[in-house]
């Protein structure tokens, strides 16, 4: 007795996916990522991205880009916590001594000197800074208080 199904049949007949608009970019995008690497010419890229555009299914969009390397994973930027991490370990490095490791007393002095004359400086420039943004005049007041004066005497 033969089987009741086809299994090649079967096989053959299920229905194909067909690809969305969004398979059809994501599979330009690879193609325009292998042009820019230089893995395709500009001709065959456009070519290639054509028929990605002109695809029905997700089967006419895998031979598009099987034959091509995967994209190296993109570098980002270290961020504030490694930069912070190299900084401590240069400032430790600079002050510890190559044969011992022990910090050395000289340099520890050196930098707290040169820290410590910085505070100064940034603090002196507010202070300087802030009081500028007062009042304004520099003379306390005085013509202030003159005109007012003068003014009070006017009106008796």
């Amino acid at each position: 007795m033969p089987p009741l199904i086809d299994l090649d049949s079967a096989a053959t007949s299920a229905p194909r996916m067909r690809a969305s608009d969004a398979d059809r970019l994501a599979t330009v995008k690879q193609l325009q990522d292998a042009v820019a690497r230089g893995l395709l010419t500009p001709d065959e890229g456009g070519e290639r991205m054509a028929d990605a555009f002109a695809a029905v299914h997700l089967t006419d969009l895998d031979p598009l880009t099987e034959d091509l390397p995967p994209a190296p994973p993109e570098r980002t930027a270290p961020g504030w916590r490694s930069l912070g991490v190299l900084a401590v370990e240069q400032v430790r490095t600079s002050l510890t001594t190559a044969a011992t490791g022990r910090l050395n007393a000289a340099r520890v002095a050196v930098v707290l000197l040169v820290a410590s004359l910085f505070l100064v400086l940034v603090g002196a420039l507010s202070g300087v800074a802030l009081s500028d943004s007062g009042g304004g005049g520099g003379d306390g007041g005085w013509h202030e208080w003159h005109e007012h004066r003068d003014h009070h005497w006017d009106h008796d």
